[in-house]
């Protein structure tokens, strides 16, 4: 069995949703290129060992052939600074490529400030102009300090980074995560919102059931896409708490609030012996 170190799925012509190999790295996020008129926009970077500029390089000449164009300027922003969304960082500003002139923006605080242009983070909303496709960007913080989501007018997809995915929702500021999901279900009210999509799968097809952490290869995964009726039970569920941050199991997804050390002991050695596990059998899924 082979698998690609980067899937390449087209959702249309001017948006690539791009997925890194399990074999790379067990996080194997999802990240997100957007084509405009003028610009390109690329959500993230990936992982560890994610080799992504071949890839990329790859996917924006193919649009450029088809369009008929020779270059076209790609942005490059974060959904949050987290290694396994930033470790392709370096890789994409070494690209030097005259075809794909690269404007890099620092998954920090202030570069994303100073890009979108947010005078008060996070209650400001912003926007970028790709021509003729407008991005939206709404501070979401609580997963992380700098986390956002993205809302593309065109095809009415809110990308939901880290905060919103079949799987466990991390949260480090319980506070900022409700706050953040109470802005998000206001900015969405009234828009058409096609599909919420975030950076991992981690969420079986089962209700209820997901993979263990560091899981690689995973069968019958739930898909990717959520919708914004998954955005109002979360929200119901975290006020629900009362300001008491717990692990809660939903069908689709668990809130899964963290400490400053993100496992206990306990949790952390069954995820150790997971990733041998997962590892030495790599090449060798035979059902059983």
């Amino acid at each position: 069995m082979e698998i690609p170190e980067w899937q390449v799925h087209e959702y249309n012509p001017n948006l690539y949703l791009l997925r890194q190999s399990p074999c790379t790295d067990f996080e194997k996020p999802f990240i997100f290129l957007f084509f405009g008129k003028d610009k390109a926009l690329l959500m993230d970077t990936g992982s560890r060992n994610g080799n992504l500029a071949p890839t990329l390089r790859r996917t924006v000449k193919n649009w450029l052939a088809r369009n008929g164009r020779e270059s076209i300027p790609l942005i490059v922003v974060h959904s949050h600074p987290h290694d396994d969304h930033i470790a392709g960082d370096a890789e994409v500003q070494a690209m030097h490529d005259p075809a794909i002139p690269v404007e890099f923006v620092s998954a920090d605080l202030e570069p994303t400030k100073r890009f979108w242009g947010i005078e008060h983070w996070p209650t400001d909303i912003a926007h970028v102009d790709l021509g003729g496709r407008v991005i939206d960007m709404v501070p979401i913080p609580g997963h992380s300090a700098v986390s956002v989501a993205l809302y593309d007018r065109n095809t009415a997809l809110l990308l939901a980074g880290d905060s919103l995915y079949p799987g466990r929702l991390y949260v480090r500021d319980f506070a900022a995560f409700q706050t953040s999901t109470e802005r998000l279900v206001r900015f969405t009210e009234g828009k058409p919102v096609a599909h919420i999509l975030g950076n991992h799968i981690e969420q079986t097809s089962t209700p209820f059931l997901d993979y263990p952490v560091g899981t690689m290869y995973q069968p019958n995964e739930h898909e990717l896409a959520l919708s914004r009726g998954s955005l109002l039970e979360l929200e119901d569920a975290l006020l629900s708490m009362h300001g008491n941050a717990k692990r809660l199991a939903l069908r689709d997804f668990t809130v899964w609030p963290v400490g400053p050390d993100f496992m206990i002991p306990a949790e952390k050695k069954k995820f150790e012996q997971h990733q041998i596990e997962e590892k030495q059998k790599m090449w060798d899924h035979t059902p059983q």
